[in-house]
Parts: structure tokens; C-alpha cells; sequence
């Protein structure tokens, strides 16, 4: 497969919708420990910001008394109302988000944020969350800097049929500043508090091979060089992991956690 030009944000970022009901299928959402740290004692109605097909929002369903969920991509709405029908489910995004005036106990995100305009959807949460409200901020997916994953990348970079693959593997690694919740100077906002949350999956081949699917990255790609990748991702998890049929791997994941509430109101 010859080298792709990186895609734009944007594209990227619109590009799940186009492959929702495997978003839904195959991506795992944060772990229940991540879902409790960010939310804040007592917290009634909260708002999933970047609902995706409904990961969070599920796991809020029954913590809270209120769940509105909200998401620009009318494929991933549809979705989510289908699977989280006791959800409130609203077109909208960072920079305006369709509630009232602190309305909203909490503000969630879950593996969105990067994709956001910070500085007006910081503003719009000043704006819809109560006093002392808690914008809570999660990255959550697999450690690929564990060494499982180490061992994946080193076979394929001594077999050139999988290049393809290997530039997929390495760029699923990234620095900590890309997962880092940096408020504009002056917001109203409390200085965020983080934590690093561990958890494991037992996950099969066609779990691992379905989530790789999930990623911009490759949703992006076109269908033969698509299905070229999810191939060798087959091929590389039976060479190097054993993994085929039915067998699993434990696997290492982390929810990388930020939360931080309002003040001077």
C-alpha cells in the first residue's frame, strides 16, 4: 500500500459518522472507574458533549437522574437514540450547545475533546453548567505503548509486507500533549485535577480488527486500501499474538482523565 497524505482534522473528525454502527460495535467505552472520577457528587442532569453513538452516555444512564447527549453527525445521533433511548439525544456541538444557562450539573467528553474549538466550547460550558459544575474531560482506548503492542510493531517492522500496517501502529502513539485539557487564560475554571486510570480487556481478533477499523485513519482510506489494512491486522495479531478463532488477549488499556469546575459565579 503506498504512502497517504495526512488527512485534515476536519475530515477526520466528520469521518465516524460514515461507519457508525461499527463505531457502536466495536469501540469500548471508558472504564466504569473513569466514568466515577469525573462526575460530581450529587450531580442530577449531565451532558455528554461529542456523544458519538453513546459509549458514556450508557454508563451515565442510571448515575444520573438526566442524561442529555449531544452530537453534530446525524448518522451517530441516529445510533445513539437507537441504543440509549432513556438519553436525551440533541444536534450540537462544543461551540453551541443547545441547553439553557447553567442547566447542567456536568459536561462530560469522551475521546472528543481534541476534535473541539477550545476556547468558545470553554466559553458555552461556562456558560450551560451550574455553579460549581464539573467539565470532565476523558481519553480512554488501549495502551499502545504497552509492550503488547511493542511486540506487534516489532514484527511488523521486520516484515516489509506490513508496511501498510506499521505506520497505522506507530501513529496510534501520542504524546501526552495531545491529551491534555488546557483552558484559555482567564476562564472561569478551577486549575483541572488529572489522573491516569488503568483497566484490561479480553478482546478477540475480530474485536481487535473491528476497533482498528473505528479509526479515522482508516475509515479515510479507500476500500481496497482499507480492507488491505484490516488484512494484515488479522494476519499480524495470528503471527505475533496467537490470536485467531475465538482465543483473546488481556489487554492493556487507560483512561487519561481531566476535570476541573467552575468558579467565580
Amino acid at each position: 500500500m503506498g504512502p497517504q497524505q495526512p488527512a485534515r482534522a476536519q475530515d477526520r473528525a466528520g469521518s465516524f459518522g460514515a461507519v457508525a454502527d461499527d463505531y457502536d460495535r466495536w469501540r469500548p467505552g471508558p472504564s466504569a472507574a473513569a466514568v466515577d472520577w469525573l462526575l460530581p457528587p450529587g450531580a442530577h442532569r449531565v451532558l455528554d458533549l461529542g456523544a458519538g453513538t453513546g459509549a458514556l452516555s450508557r454508563m451515565l444512564v442510571g448515575r444520573v437522574d438526566e442524561v442529555v447527549s449531544v452530537e453534530p453527525d446525524p448518522r451517530m445521533r441516529e445510533v445513539l437514540s437507537r441504543r440509549v433511548p432513556e438519553a436525551t439525544v440533541l444536534e450540537g456541538r462544543g461551540e453551541r450547545l443547545p441547553v439553557a444557562d447553567a442547566s447542567v450539573d456536568a459536561i462530560l467528553v469522551s475521546s472528543a475533546w481534541h476534535w473541539m474549538a477550545v476556547e468558545p466550547t470553554i466559553a458555552e460550558a461556562a456558560r450551560a453548567l451550574r455553579a460549581g459544575g464539573v467539565l470532565g474531560v476523558v481519553w480512554s482506548g488501549p495502551d499502545w505503548a504497552d509492550d503488547w503492542f511493542n511486540g506487534l510493531r516489532q514484527v511488523a517492522e521486520r516484515n516489509a509486507s506490513y508496511g501498510g500496517l506499521l505506520s497505522v501502529l506507530v501513529n496510534q502513539v501520542v504524546d501526552e500533549d495531545s491529551r491534555t485539557l488546557i483552558l484559555p487564560t482567564g476562564a472561569p475554571f478551577t486549575r483541572p485535577e488529572h489522573i491516569v486510570i488503568g483497566s484490561e480487556l479480553h478482546l478477540s481478533a475480530d474485536q481487535l480488527v473491528g476497533m482498528v477499523g473505528t479509526l479515522s485513519s482508516i475509515i479515510l482510506l479507500d476500500e481496497a486500501q482499507r480492507r488491505e489494512v484490516l488484512d494484515d491486522t488479522r494476519r499480524l495479531l495470528g503471527e505475533a499474538a496467537g490470536l485467531v478463532g475465538d482465543a483473546t488477549a488481556q489487554l492493556p488499556f487507560t483512561a487519561d482523565c481531566w476535570r476541573s469546575s467552575t468558579t467565580n459565579r
